[in-house]
């Protein structure tokens, strides 16, 4: 975790407590007091942000971690894909040491589960995919199927999907690839509007 950074949102005195803490001097501790300037640096880094008060009504792109301390633990309004962490007030430093260490874990086993698929992102763990703000839940197959892109930059064979993904025999009969990739085909236009999704030529399937 040495190579994150912590920041600190409008509370001067937290930033200064922690930096003369021995266990956070792994990490770069940073302040900030303007929001848009600490949500956009926490986006672009790794960084994990420390809240004060509920700002997730204010901030329009949250996928970063961060924790909100608070008097009470009360529900927050967390956008979608948010990976936000409560603690509430008083508490010990190790209680916040394992806030910082649960919230860093959320955030790695998250950005694992994304794989980049042309201008779309695949969440593999949620079983989604999604451009801009937009997302479509797929099944499990509908996944695996998409993962196959990512992994093969080459187009792949309807007997390569049938014996990855659906584990049949090269030689079998069956057109659940076709059926499969006509209905994925017009999920993704429906929600998408792109009539170009999946394309193939005589070698396979590509996107």
């Amino acid at each position: 975790m040495g190579n994150f950074t912590i920041s600190v949102f409008k509370n001067k005195i937290f930033f200064e407590i922690i930096k003369e803490i021995k266990f956070f001097s792994k990490f770069n501790i940073k302040y900030y007091d303007d929001l848009n300037l600490c949500v956009k640096s926490a986006e672009k880094e790794n960084q994990l942000v420390i809240f004060f008060f509920n700002p997730f009504n204010e901030i329009e792109i949250n996928n970063f971690p961060s924790i909100l301390i608070s008097e009470s633990l009360k529900p927050i309004n967390k956008l979608k894909g948010a990976l936000v962490e409560q603690l509430k007030m008083p508490f010990t430093i190790l209680d916040f040491k394992k806030k910082i260490v649960s919230a860093f874990a959320r955030s790695e086993f998250k950005k694992n589960s994304l794989i980049n698929l042309g201008s779309y992102t695949i969440d593999k763990n949620e079983r989604k995919i999604k451009k801009n703000n937009t997302e479509l839940q797929l099944s499990e197959k509908e996944i695996n199927f998409l993962i196959l892109f990512s992994e093969n930059k080459k187009p792949i064979s309807r007997n390569f999907v049938l014996k990855n993904v659906w584990r049949y025999s090269e030689k079998s009969e069956t057109h659940t690839v076709e059926t499969h990739i006509h209905r994925l085909r017009k999920k993704i236009f429906q929600k998408f509007a792109d009539d170009n999704f999946i394309k193939n030529n005589k070698k396979g399937y590509y996107i």
